[in-house]
C-alpha cells in the first residue's frame, strides 16, 4: 500500500483488502492495487470495477474474502472525509487510509459523528 500510495503520488491510490471475518473480529491478511478510476483522482478514488469483480469471482471459488478497501490522502489527513462517506458501498468493510502521515483503520458507523469509527489509529507508513 505504501509503495502504490508513493508511485500514485500525486494521485490518490487505492485497492482491495482480503482476509476473513468471524464475529467482531476482521483479520485483513492481504492486499491488492487497483487502477484509481474516479474522475479526479488527485482527491477521490473508484476501485477499477473489473478488479472488484474479479476479486469477488475468486472469492466464491474459494479464495479469499474481500473485507474492505484502501486507499491514500497524498496531501490530506488521516482521517475520512466527506467523499469517503459518500462512497461506502459496504459498511461492513474496513477501510484503510494511507497518508505521509501514516496508516489507520476505519469502520463505517452511521452513528458516529463524522461517519466512521476509528478501529486503529496512525501508524508510522514505510514511505
Amino acid at each position: 500500500m505504501c509503495a502504490a500510495t508513493s508511485a500514485a503520488f500525486p494521485l490518490e491510490a487505492c485497492g482491495l483488502l482480503f482476509g476473513s471475518r468471524s464475529a467482531n473480529l476482521v483479520l485483513v491478511e492481504a492486499a491488492s492495487v487497483a487502477a484509481n478510476v474516479a474522475a479526479d483522482p488527485r482527491c477521490r478514488f473508484e476501485v477499477e470495477p473489473q478488479h472488484l469483480i474479479d476479486s469477488q469471482r475468486r472469492a466464491r471459488h474459494g479464495g479469499p474474502a474481500v473485507v474492505g478497501v484502501w486507499h491514500s490522502h497524498p496531501e490530506g489527513p488521516l482521517r475520512p472525509s466527506a467523499a469517503d462517506r459518500a462512497g461506502v458501498t459496504d459498511p461492513s468493510w474496513i477501510w484503510i487510509i494511507v497518508s505521509p502521515q501514516g496508516l489507520a483503520a476505519f469502520l463505517p458507523d452511521a452513528s458516529a459523528a463524522d461517519g466512521f469509527r476509528p478501529l486503529l489509529d496512525a501508524v508510522p507508513a514505510l514511505m
